[in-house]
């Protein structure tokens, strides 16, 4: 299993049609959605070939891509795993840090953590587990020094 561009051993993968990380893809949605870009469906639908088996961190560095071209930048992310298993503890700061290196964001505008469902539902039966992730996004004003900052590595 791959969460948030993190291998997590002895836990089997998610069924998708790329990688099946949904950390990743959530995050996705929400910096699309945010700006008003569509979807992960839209922007790289699993009926397309393309994307059978993509890396979902290659996905999110487009999509970062698409909101800079816009004049977005991300101001933080916080993401929710709803699962009984795997732990998510033990992998949330490798999968913050992970993020916000793709995100260009420090770390400390990176937050994951996990939840359980109690054992309630499918999630509580251990059939798959669940993600929610809000973005918040600001209109850049002076694209041109964002980017220099990010291409000299303070960003």
């Amino acid at each position: 299993m791959v969460l948030g561009g993190v291998a997590i051993p002895d836990s089997p993968g998610l069924a998708g049609h790329s990688d099946g990380d949904a950390v990743i893809h959530a995050v996705i949605d929400a910096i699309l959605g945010a700006a008003s870009l569509g979807s992960i469906g839209t922007r790289f639908p699993d009926t397309d070939p393309d994307f059978a088996g993509a890396d979902s961190l290659l996905l999110l560095e487009h999509s970062v891509r698409l909101l800079e071209t816009e004049n977005y930048q991300i101001v933080n992310v916080d993401v929710t795993v709803i699962t009984e298993s795997p732990r998510i503890a033990p992998y949330a700061e490798r999968m913050a840090e992970r993020l916000a290196e793709k995100l260009h964001v420090a770390s400390s505008g990176v937050s994951v953590k996990g939840k359980t469902n109690e054992g309630l539902g499918w999630i509580g039966r251990g059939e798959g587990l669940a993600t929610m992730a809000v973005v918040v996004i600001d209109q850049m004003h002076d694209i041109d020094a964002f980017l220099a900052s990010i291409r000299s590595g303070g960003g």
